[in-house]
C-alpha cells in the first residue's frame, strides 16, 4: 500500500512539472510574438551584392535584398531592387553595404561624369602637367585650391583665389580605385558657376597652380605666414639752409682813394 501510494505520488509530480514547462514554453512564445511579428516588424531592404565603384552603372547582379528590423535606422534606403538598377553610383559602395538614395545619381543623359556632378555646380577642366598637377599625385576624389600668378607693375604676385575644390577626374578616370601617382595632362574639378569664372580670368591673367590639401583638415581655414618686419629705412640727410648775412652798407655812398700813403674819402652823389 506505502509502496503504491509512493508511486501515485512521482507520477503526480512529473505530471505537474511536465504542466508547468509547458505553460512556461508557451508564456515565452507568447511574449517573443507580443515583441516581434514577423509581418510587422521587419522590412526589405537592398544592400550591395559586391564593390560597386564610383561612376558605375549599376546593375541587377550588384544588389541583393536583405530583412532588417524596422527599428533599425538605415536611413533614406531603397526598397526595391529594380529601383536602383540603371543609377549611377556617386560614391564607391562596398560590399554589403547597405544603399542610400544620397550615394546615386539618376543618368538620364549625356556622359556618367555628368551624373556625378552635384547640383548646382559645374565640371570644368584645367590643363595641367607634371607640376602643375601636383606630380601626378592628384586622384580623384582629392581636394585640391588653385593659386594664381601674375605680374603687377613688373613684380610678381601670388593669391590663393579658390579653395577645397573636389576633384572629379585626371584625364579621362573618375574611378577612384587609383592610389598610384599617374602624370596626366587635364585635371577635372568641381565648383560653383562663380568659381568658375574665377579660375578661367586667373588661367588668362597668368598661371595656376594646383596644391593638395589633406582630406582630414577640417574646413577652410587659412594658414597666415608669420609676417617678417620691414627693414628699417636709413635716417634721411637733413640740410639746413643758412640764412644769407648781407654786409651792412655804409649810410652814404663814400668813395675811398688810395694814392700810395694818401688816403682820401669823398661822397659821391646819388
Amino acid at each position: 500500500m506505502i509502496q503504491r501510494r509512493g508511486l501515485l505520488l512521482i507520477m503526480i509530480s512529473l505530471i505537474l512539472a511536465i504542466g508547468a514547462a509547458w505553460v512556461a514554453s508557451v508564456w515565452m512564445r507568447a511574449r517573443l510574438n507580443a515583441n516581434t511579428s514577423p509581418a510587422e516588424a521587419r522590412m526589405e531592404v537592398v544592400a550591395a551584392a559586391m564593390e560597386i565603384p564610383f561612376g558605375t552603372k549599376v546593375e541587377a547582379r550588384h544588389l541583393k535584398t536583405i530583412s532588417l528590423p524596422r527599428s533599425a535606422e538605415v536611413g533614406d534606403h531603397y526598397e526595391k531592387a529594380d529601383d536602383v538598377v540603371g543609377l549611377i553610383a556617386i560614391q564607391k559602395v562596398i560590399s554589403g553595404e547597405i544603399l542610400r538614395k544620397e550615394r546615386f545619381a539618376d543618368r538620364t543623359a549625356g556622359s556618367t561624369l555628368a551624373a556625378v556632378v552635384k547640383p548646382e555646380l559645374r565640371a570644368v577642366t584645367v590643363r595641367v602637367d607634371d607640376v602643375v598637377g601636383v606630380a601626378g599625385f592628384l586622384l580623384p576624389g582629392n581636394h585640391v585650391d588653385v593659386v594664381a600668378a601674375r605680374m603687377v607693375n613688373q613684380r610678381a604676385e601670388a593669391e590663393t583665389v579658390l579653395r577645397n575644390l573636389n576633384v572629379l577626374a585626371v584625364d579621362q578616370t573618375a574611378s577612384q580605385d587609383k592610389d598610384q601617382p599617374v602624370v596626366v595632362r587635364a585635371v577635372t574639378l568641381e565648383m560653383t558657376p562663380k568659381q568658375a569664372e574665377v579660375l578661367v580670368k586667373a588661367r588668362e591673367e597668368g598661371k595656376i597652380q594646383l596644391t593638395l590639401r589633406n582630406p582630414l583638415e577640417d574646413g577652410d581655414r587659412e594658414l597666415v605666414a608669420e609676417a617678417v618686419p620691414a627693414p628699417v629705412p636709413a635716417p634721411a640727410k637733413v640740410i639746413v639752409k643758412r640764412p644769407r648775412v648781407e654786409a651792412p652798407r655804409p649810410e652814404n655812398n663814400a668813395v675811398t682813394i688810395i694814392r700810395g700813403t694818401n688816403v682820401h674819402s669823398s661822397e659821391s652823389s646819388t
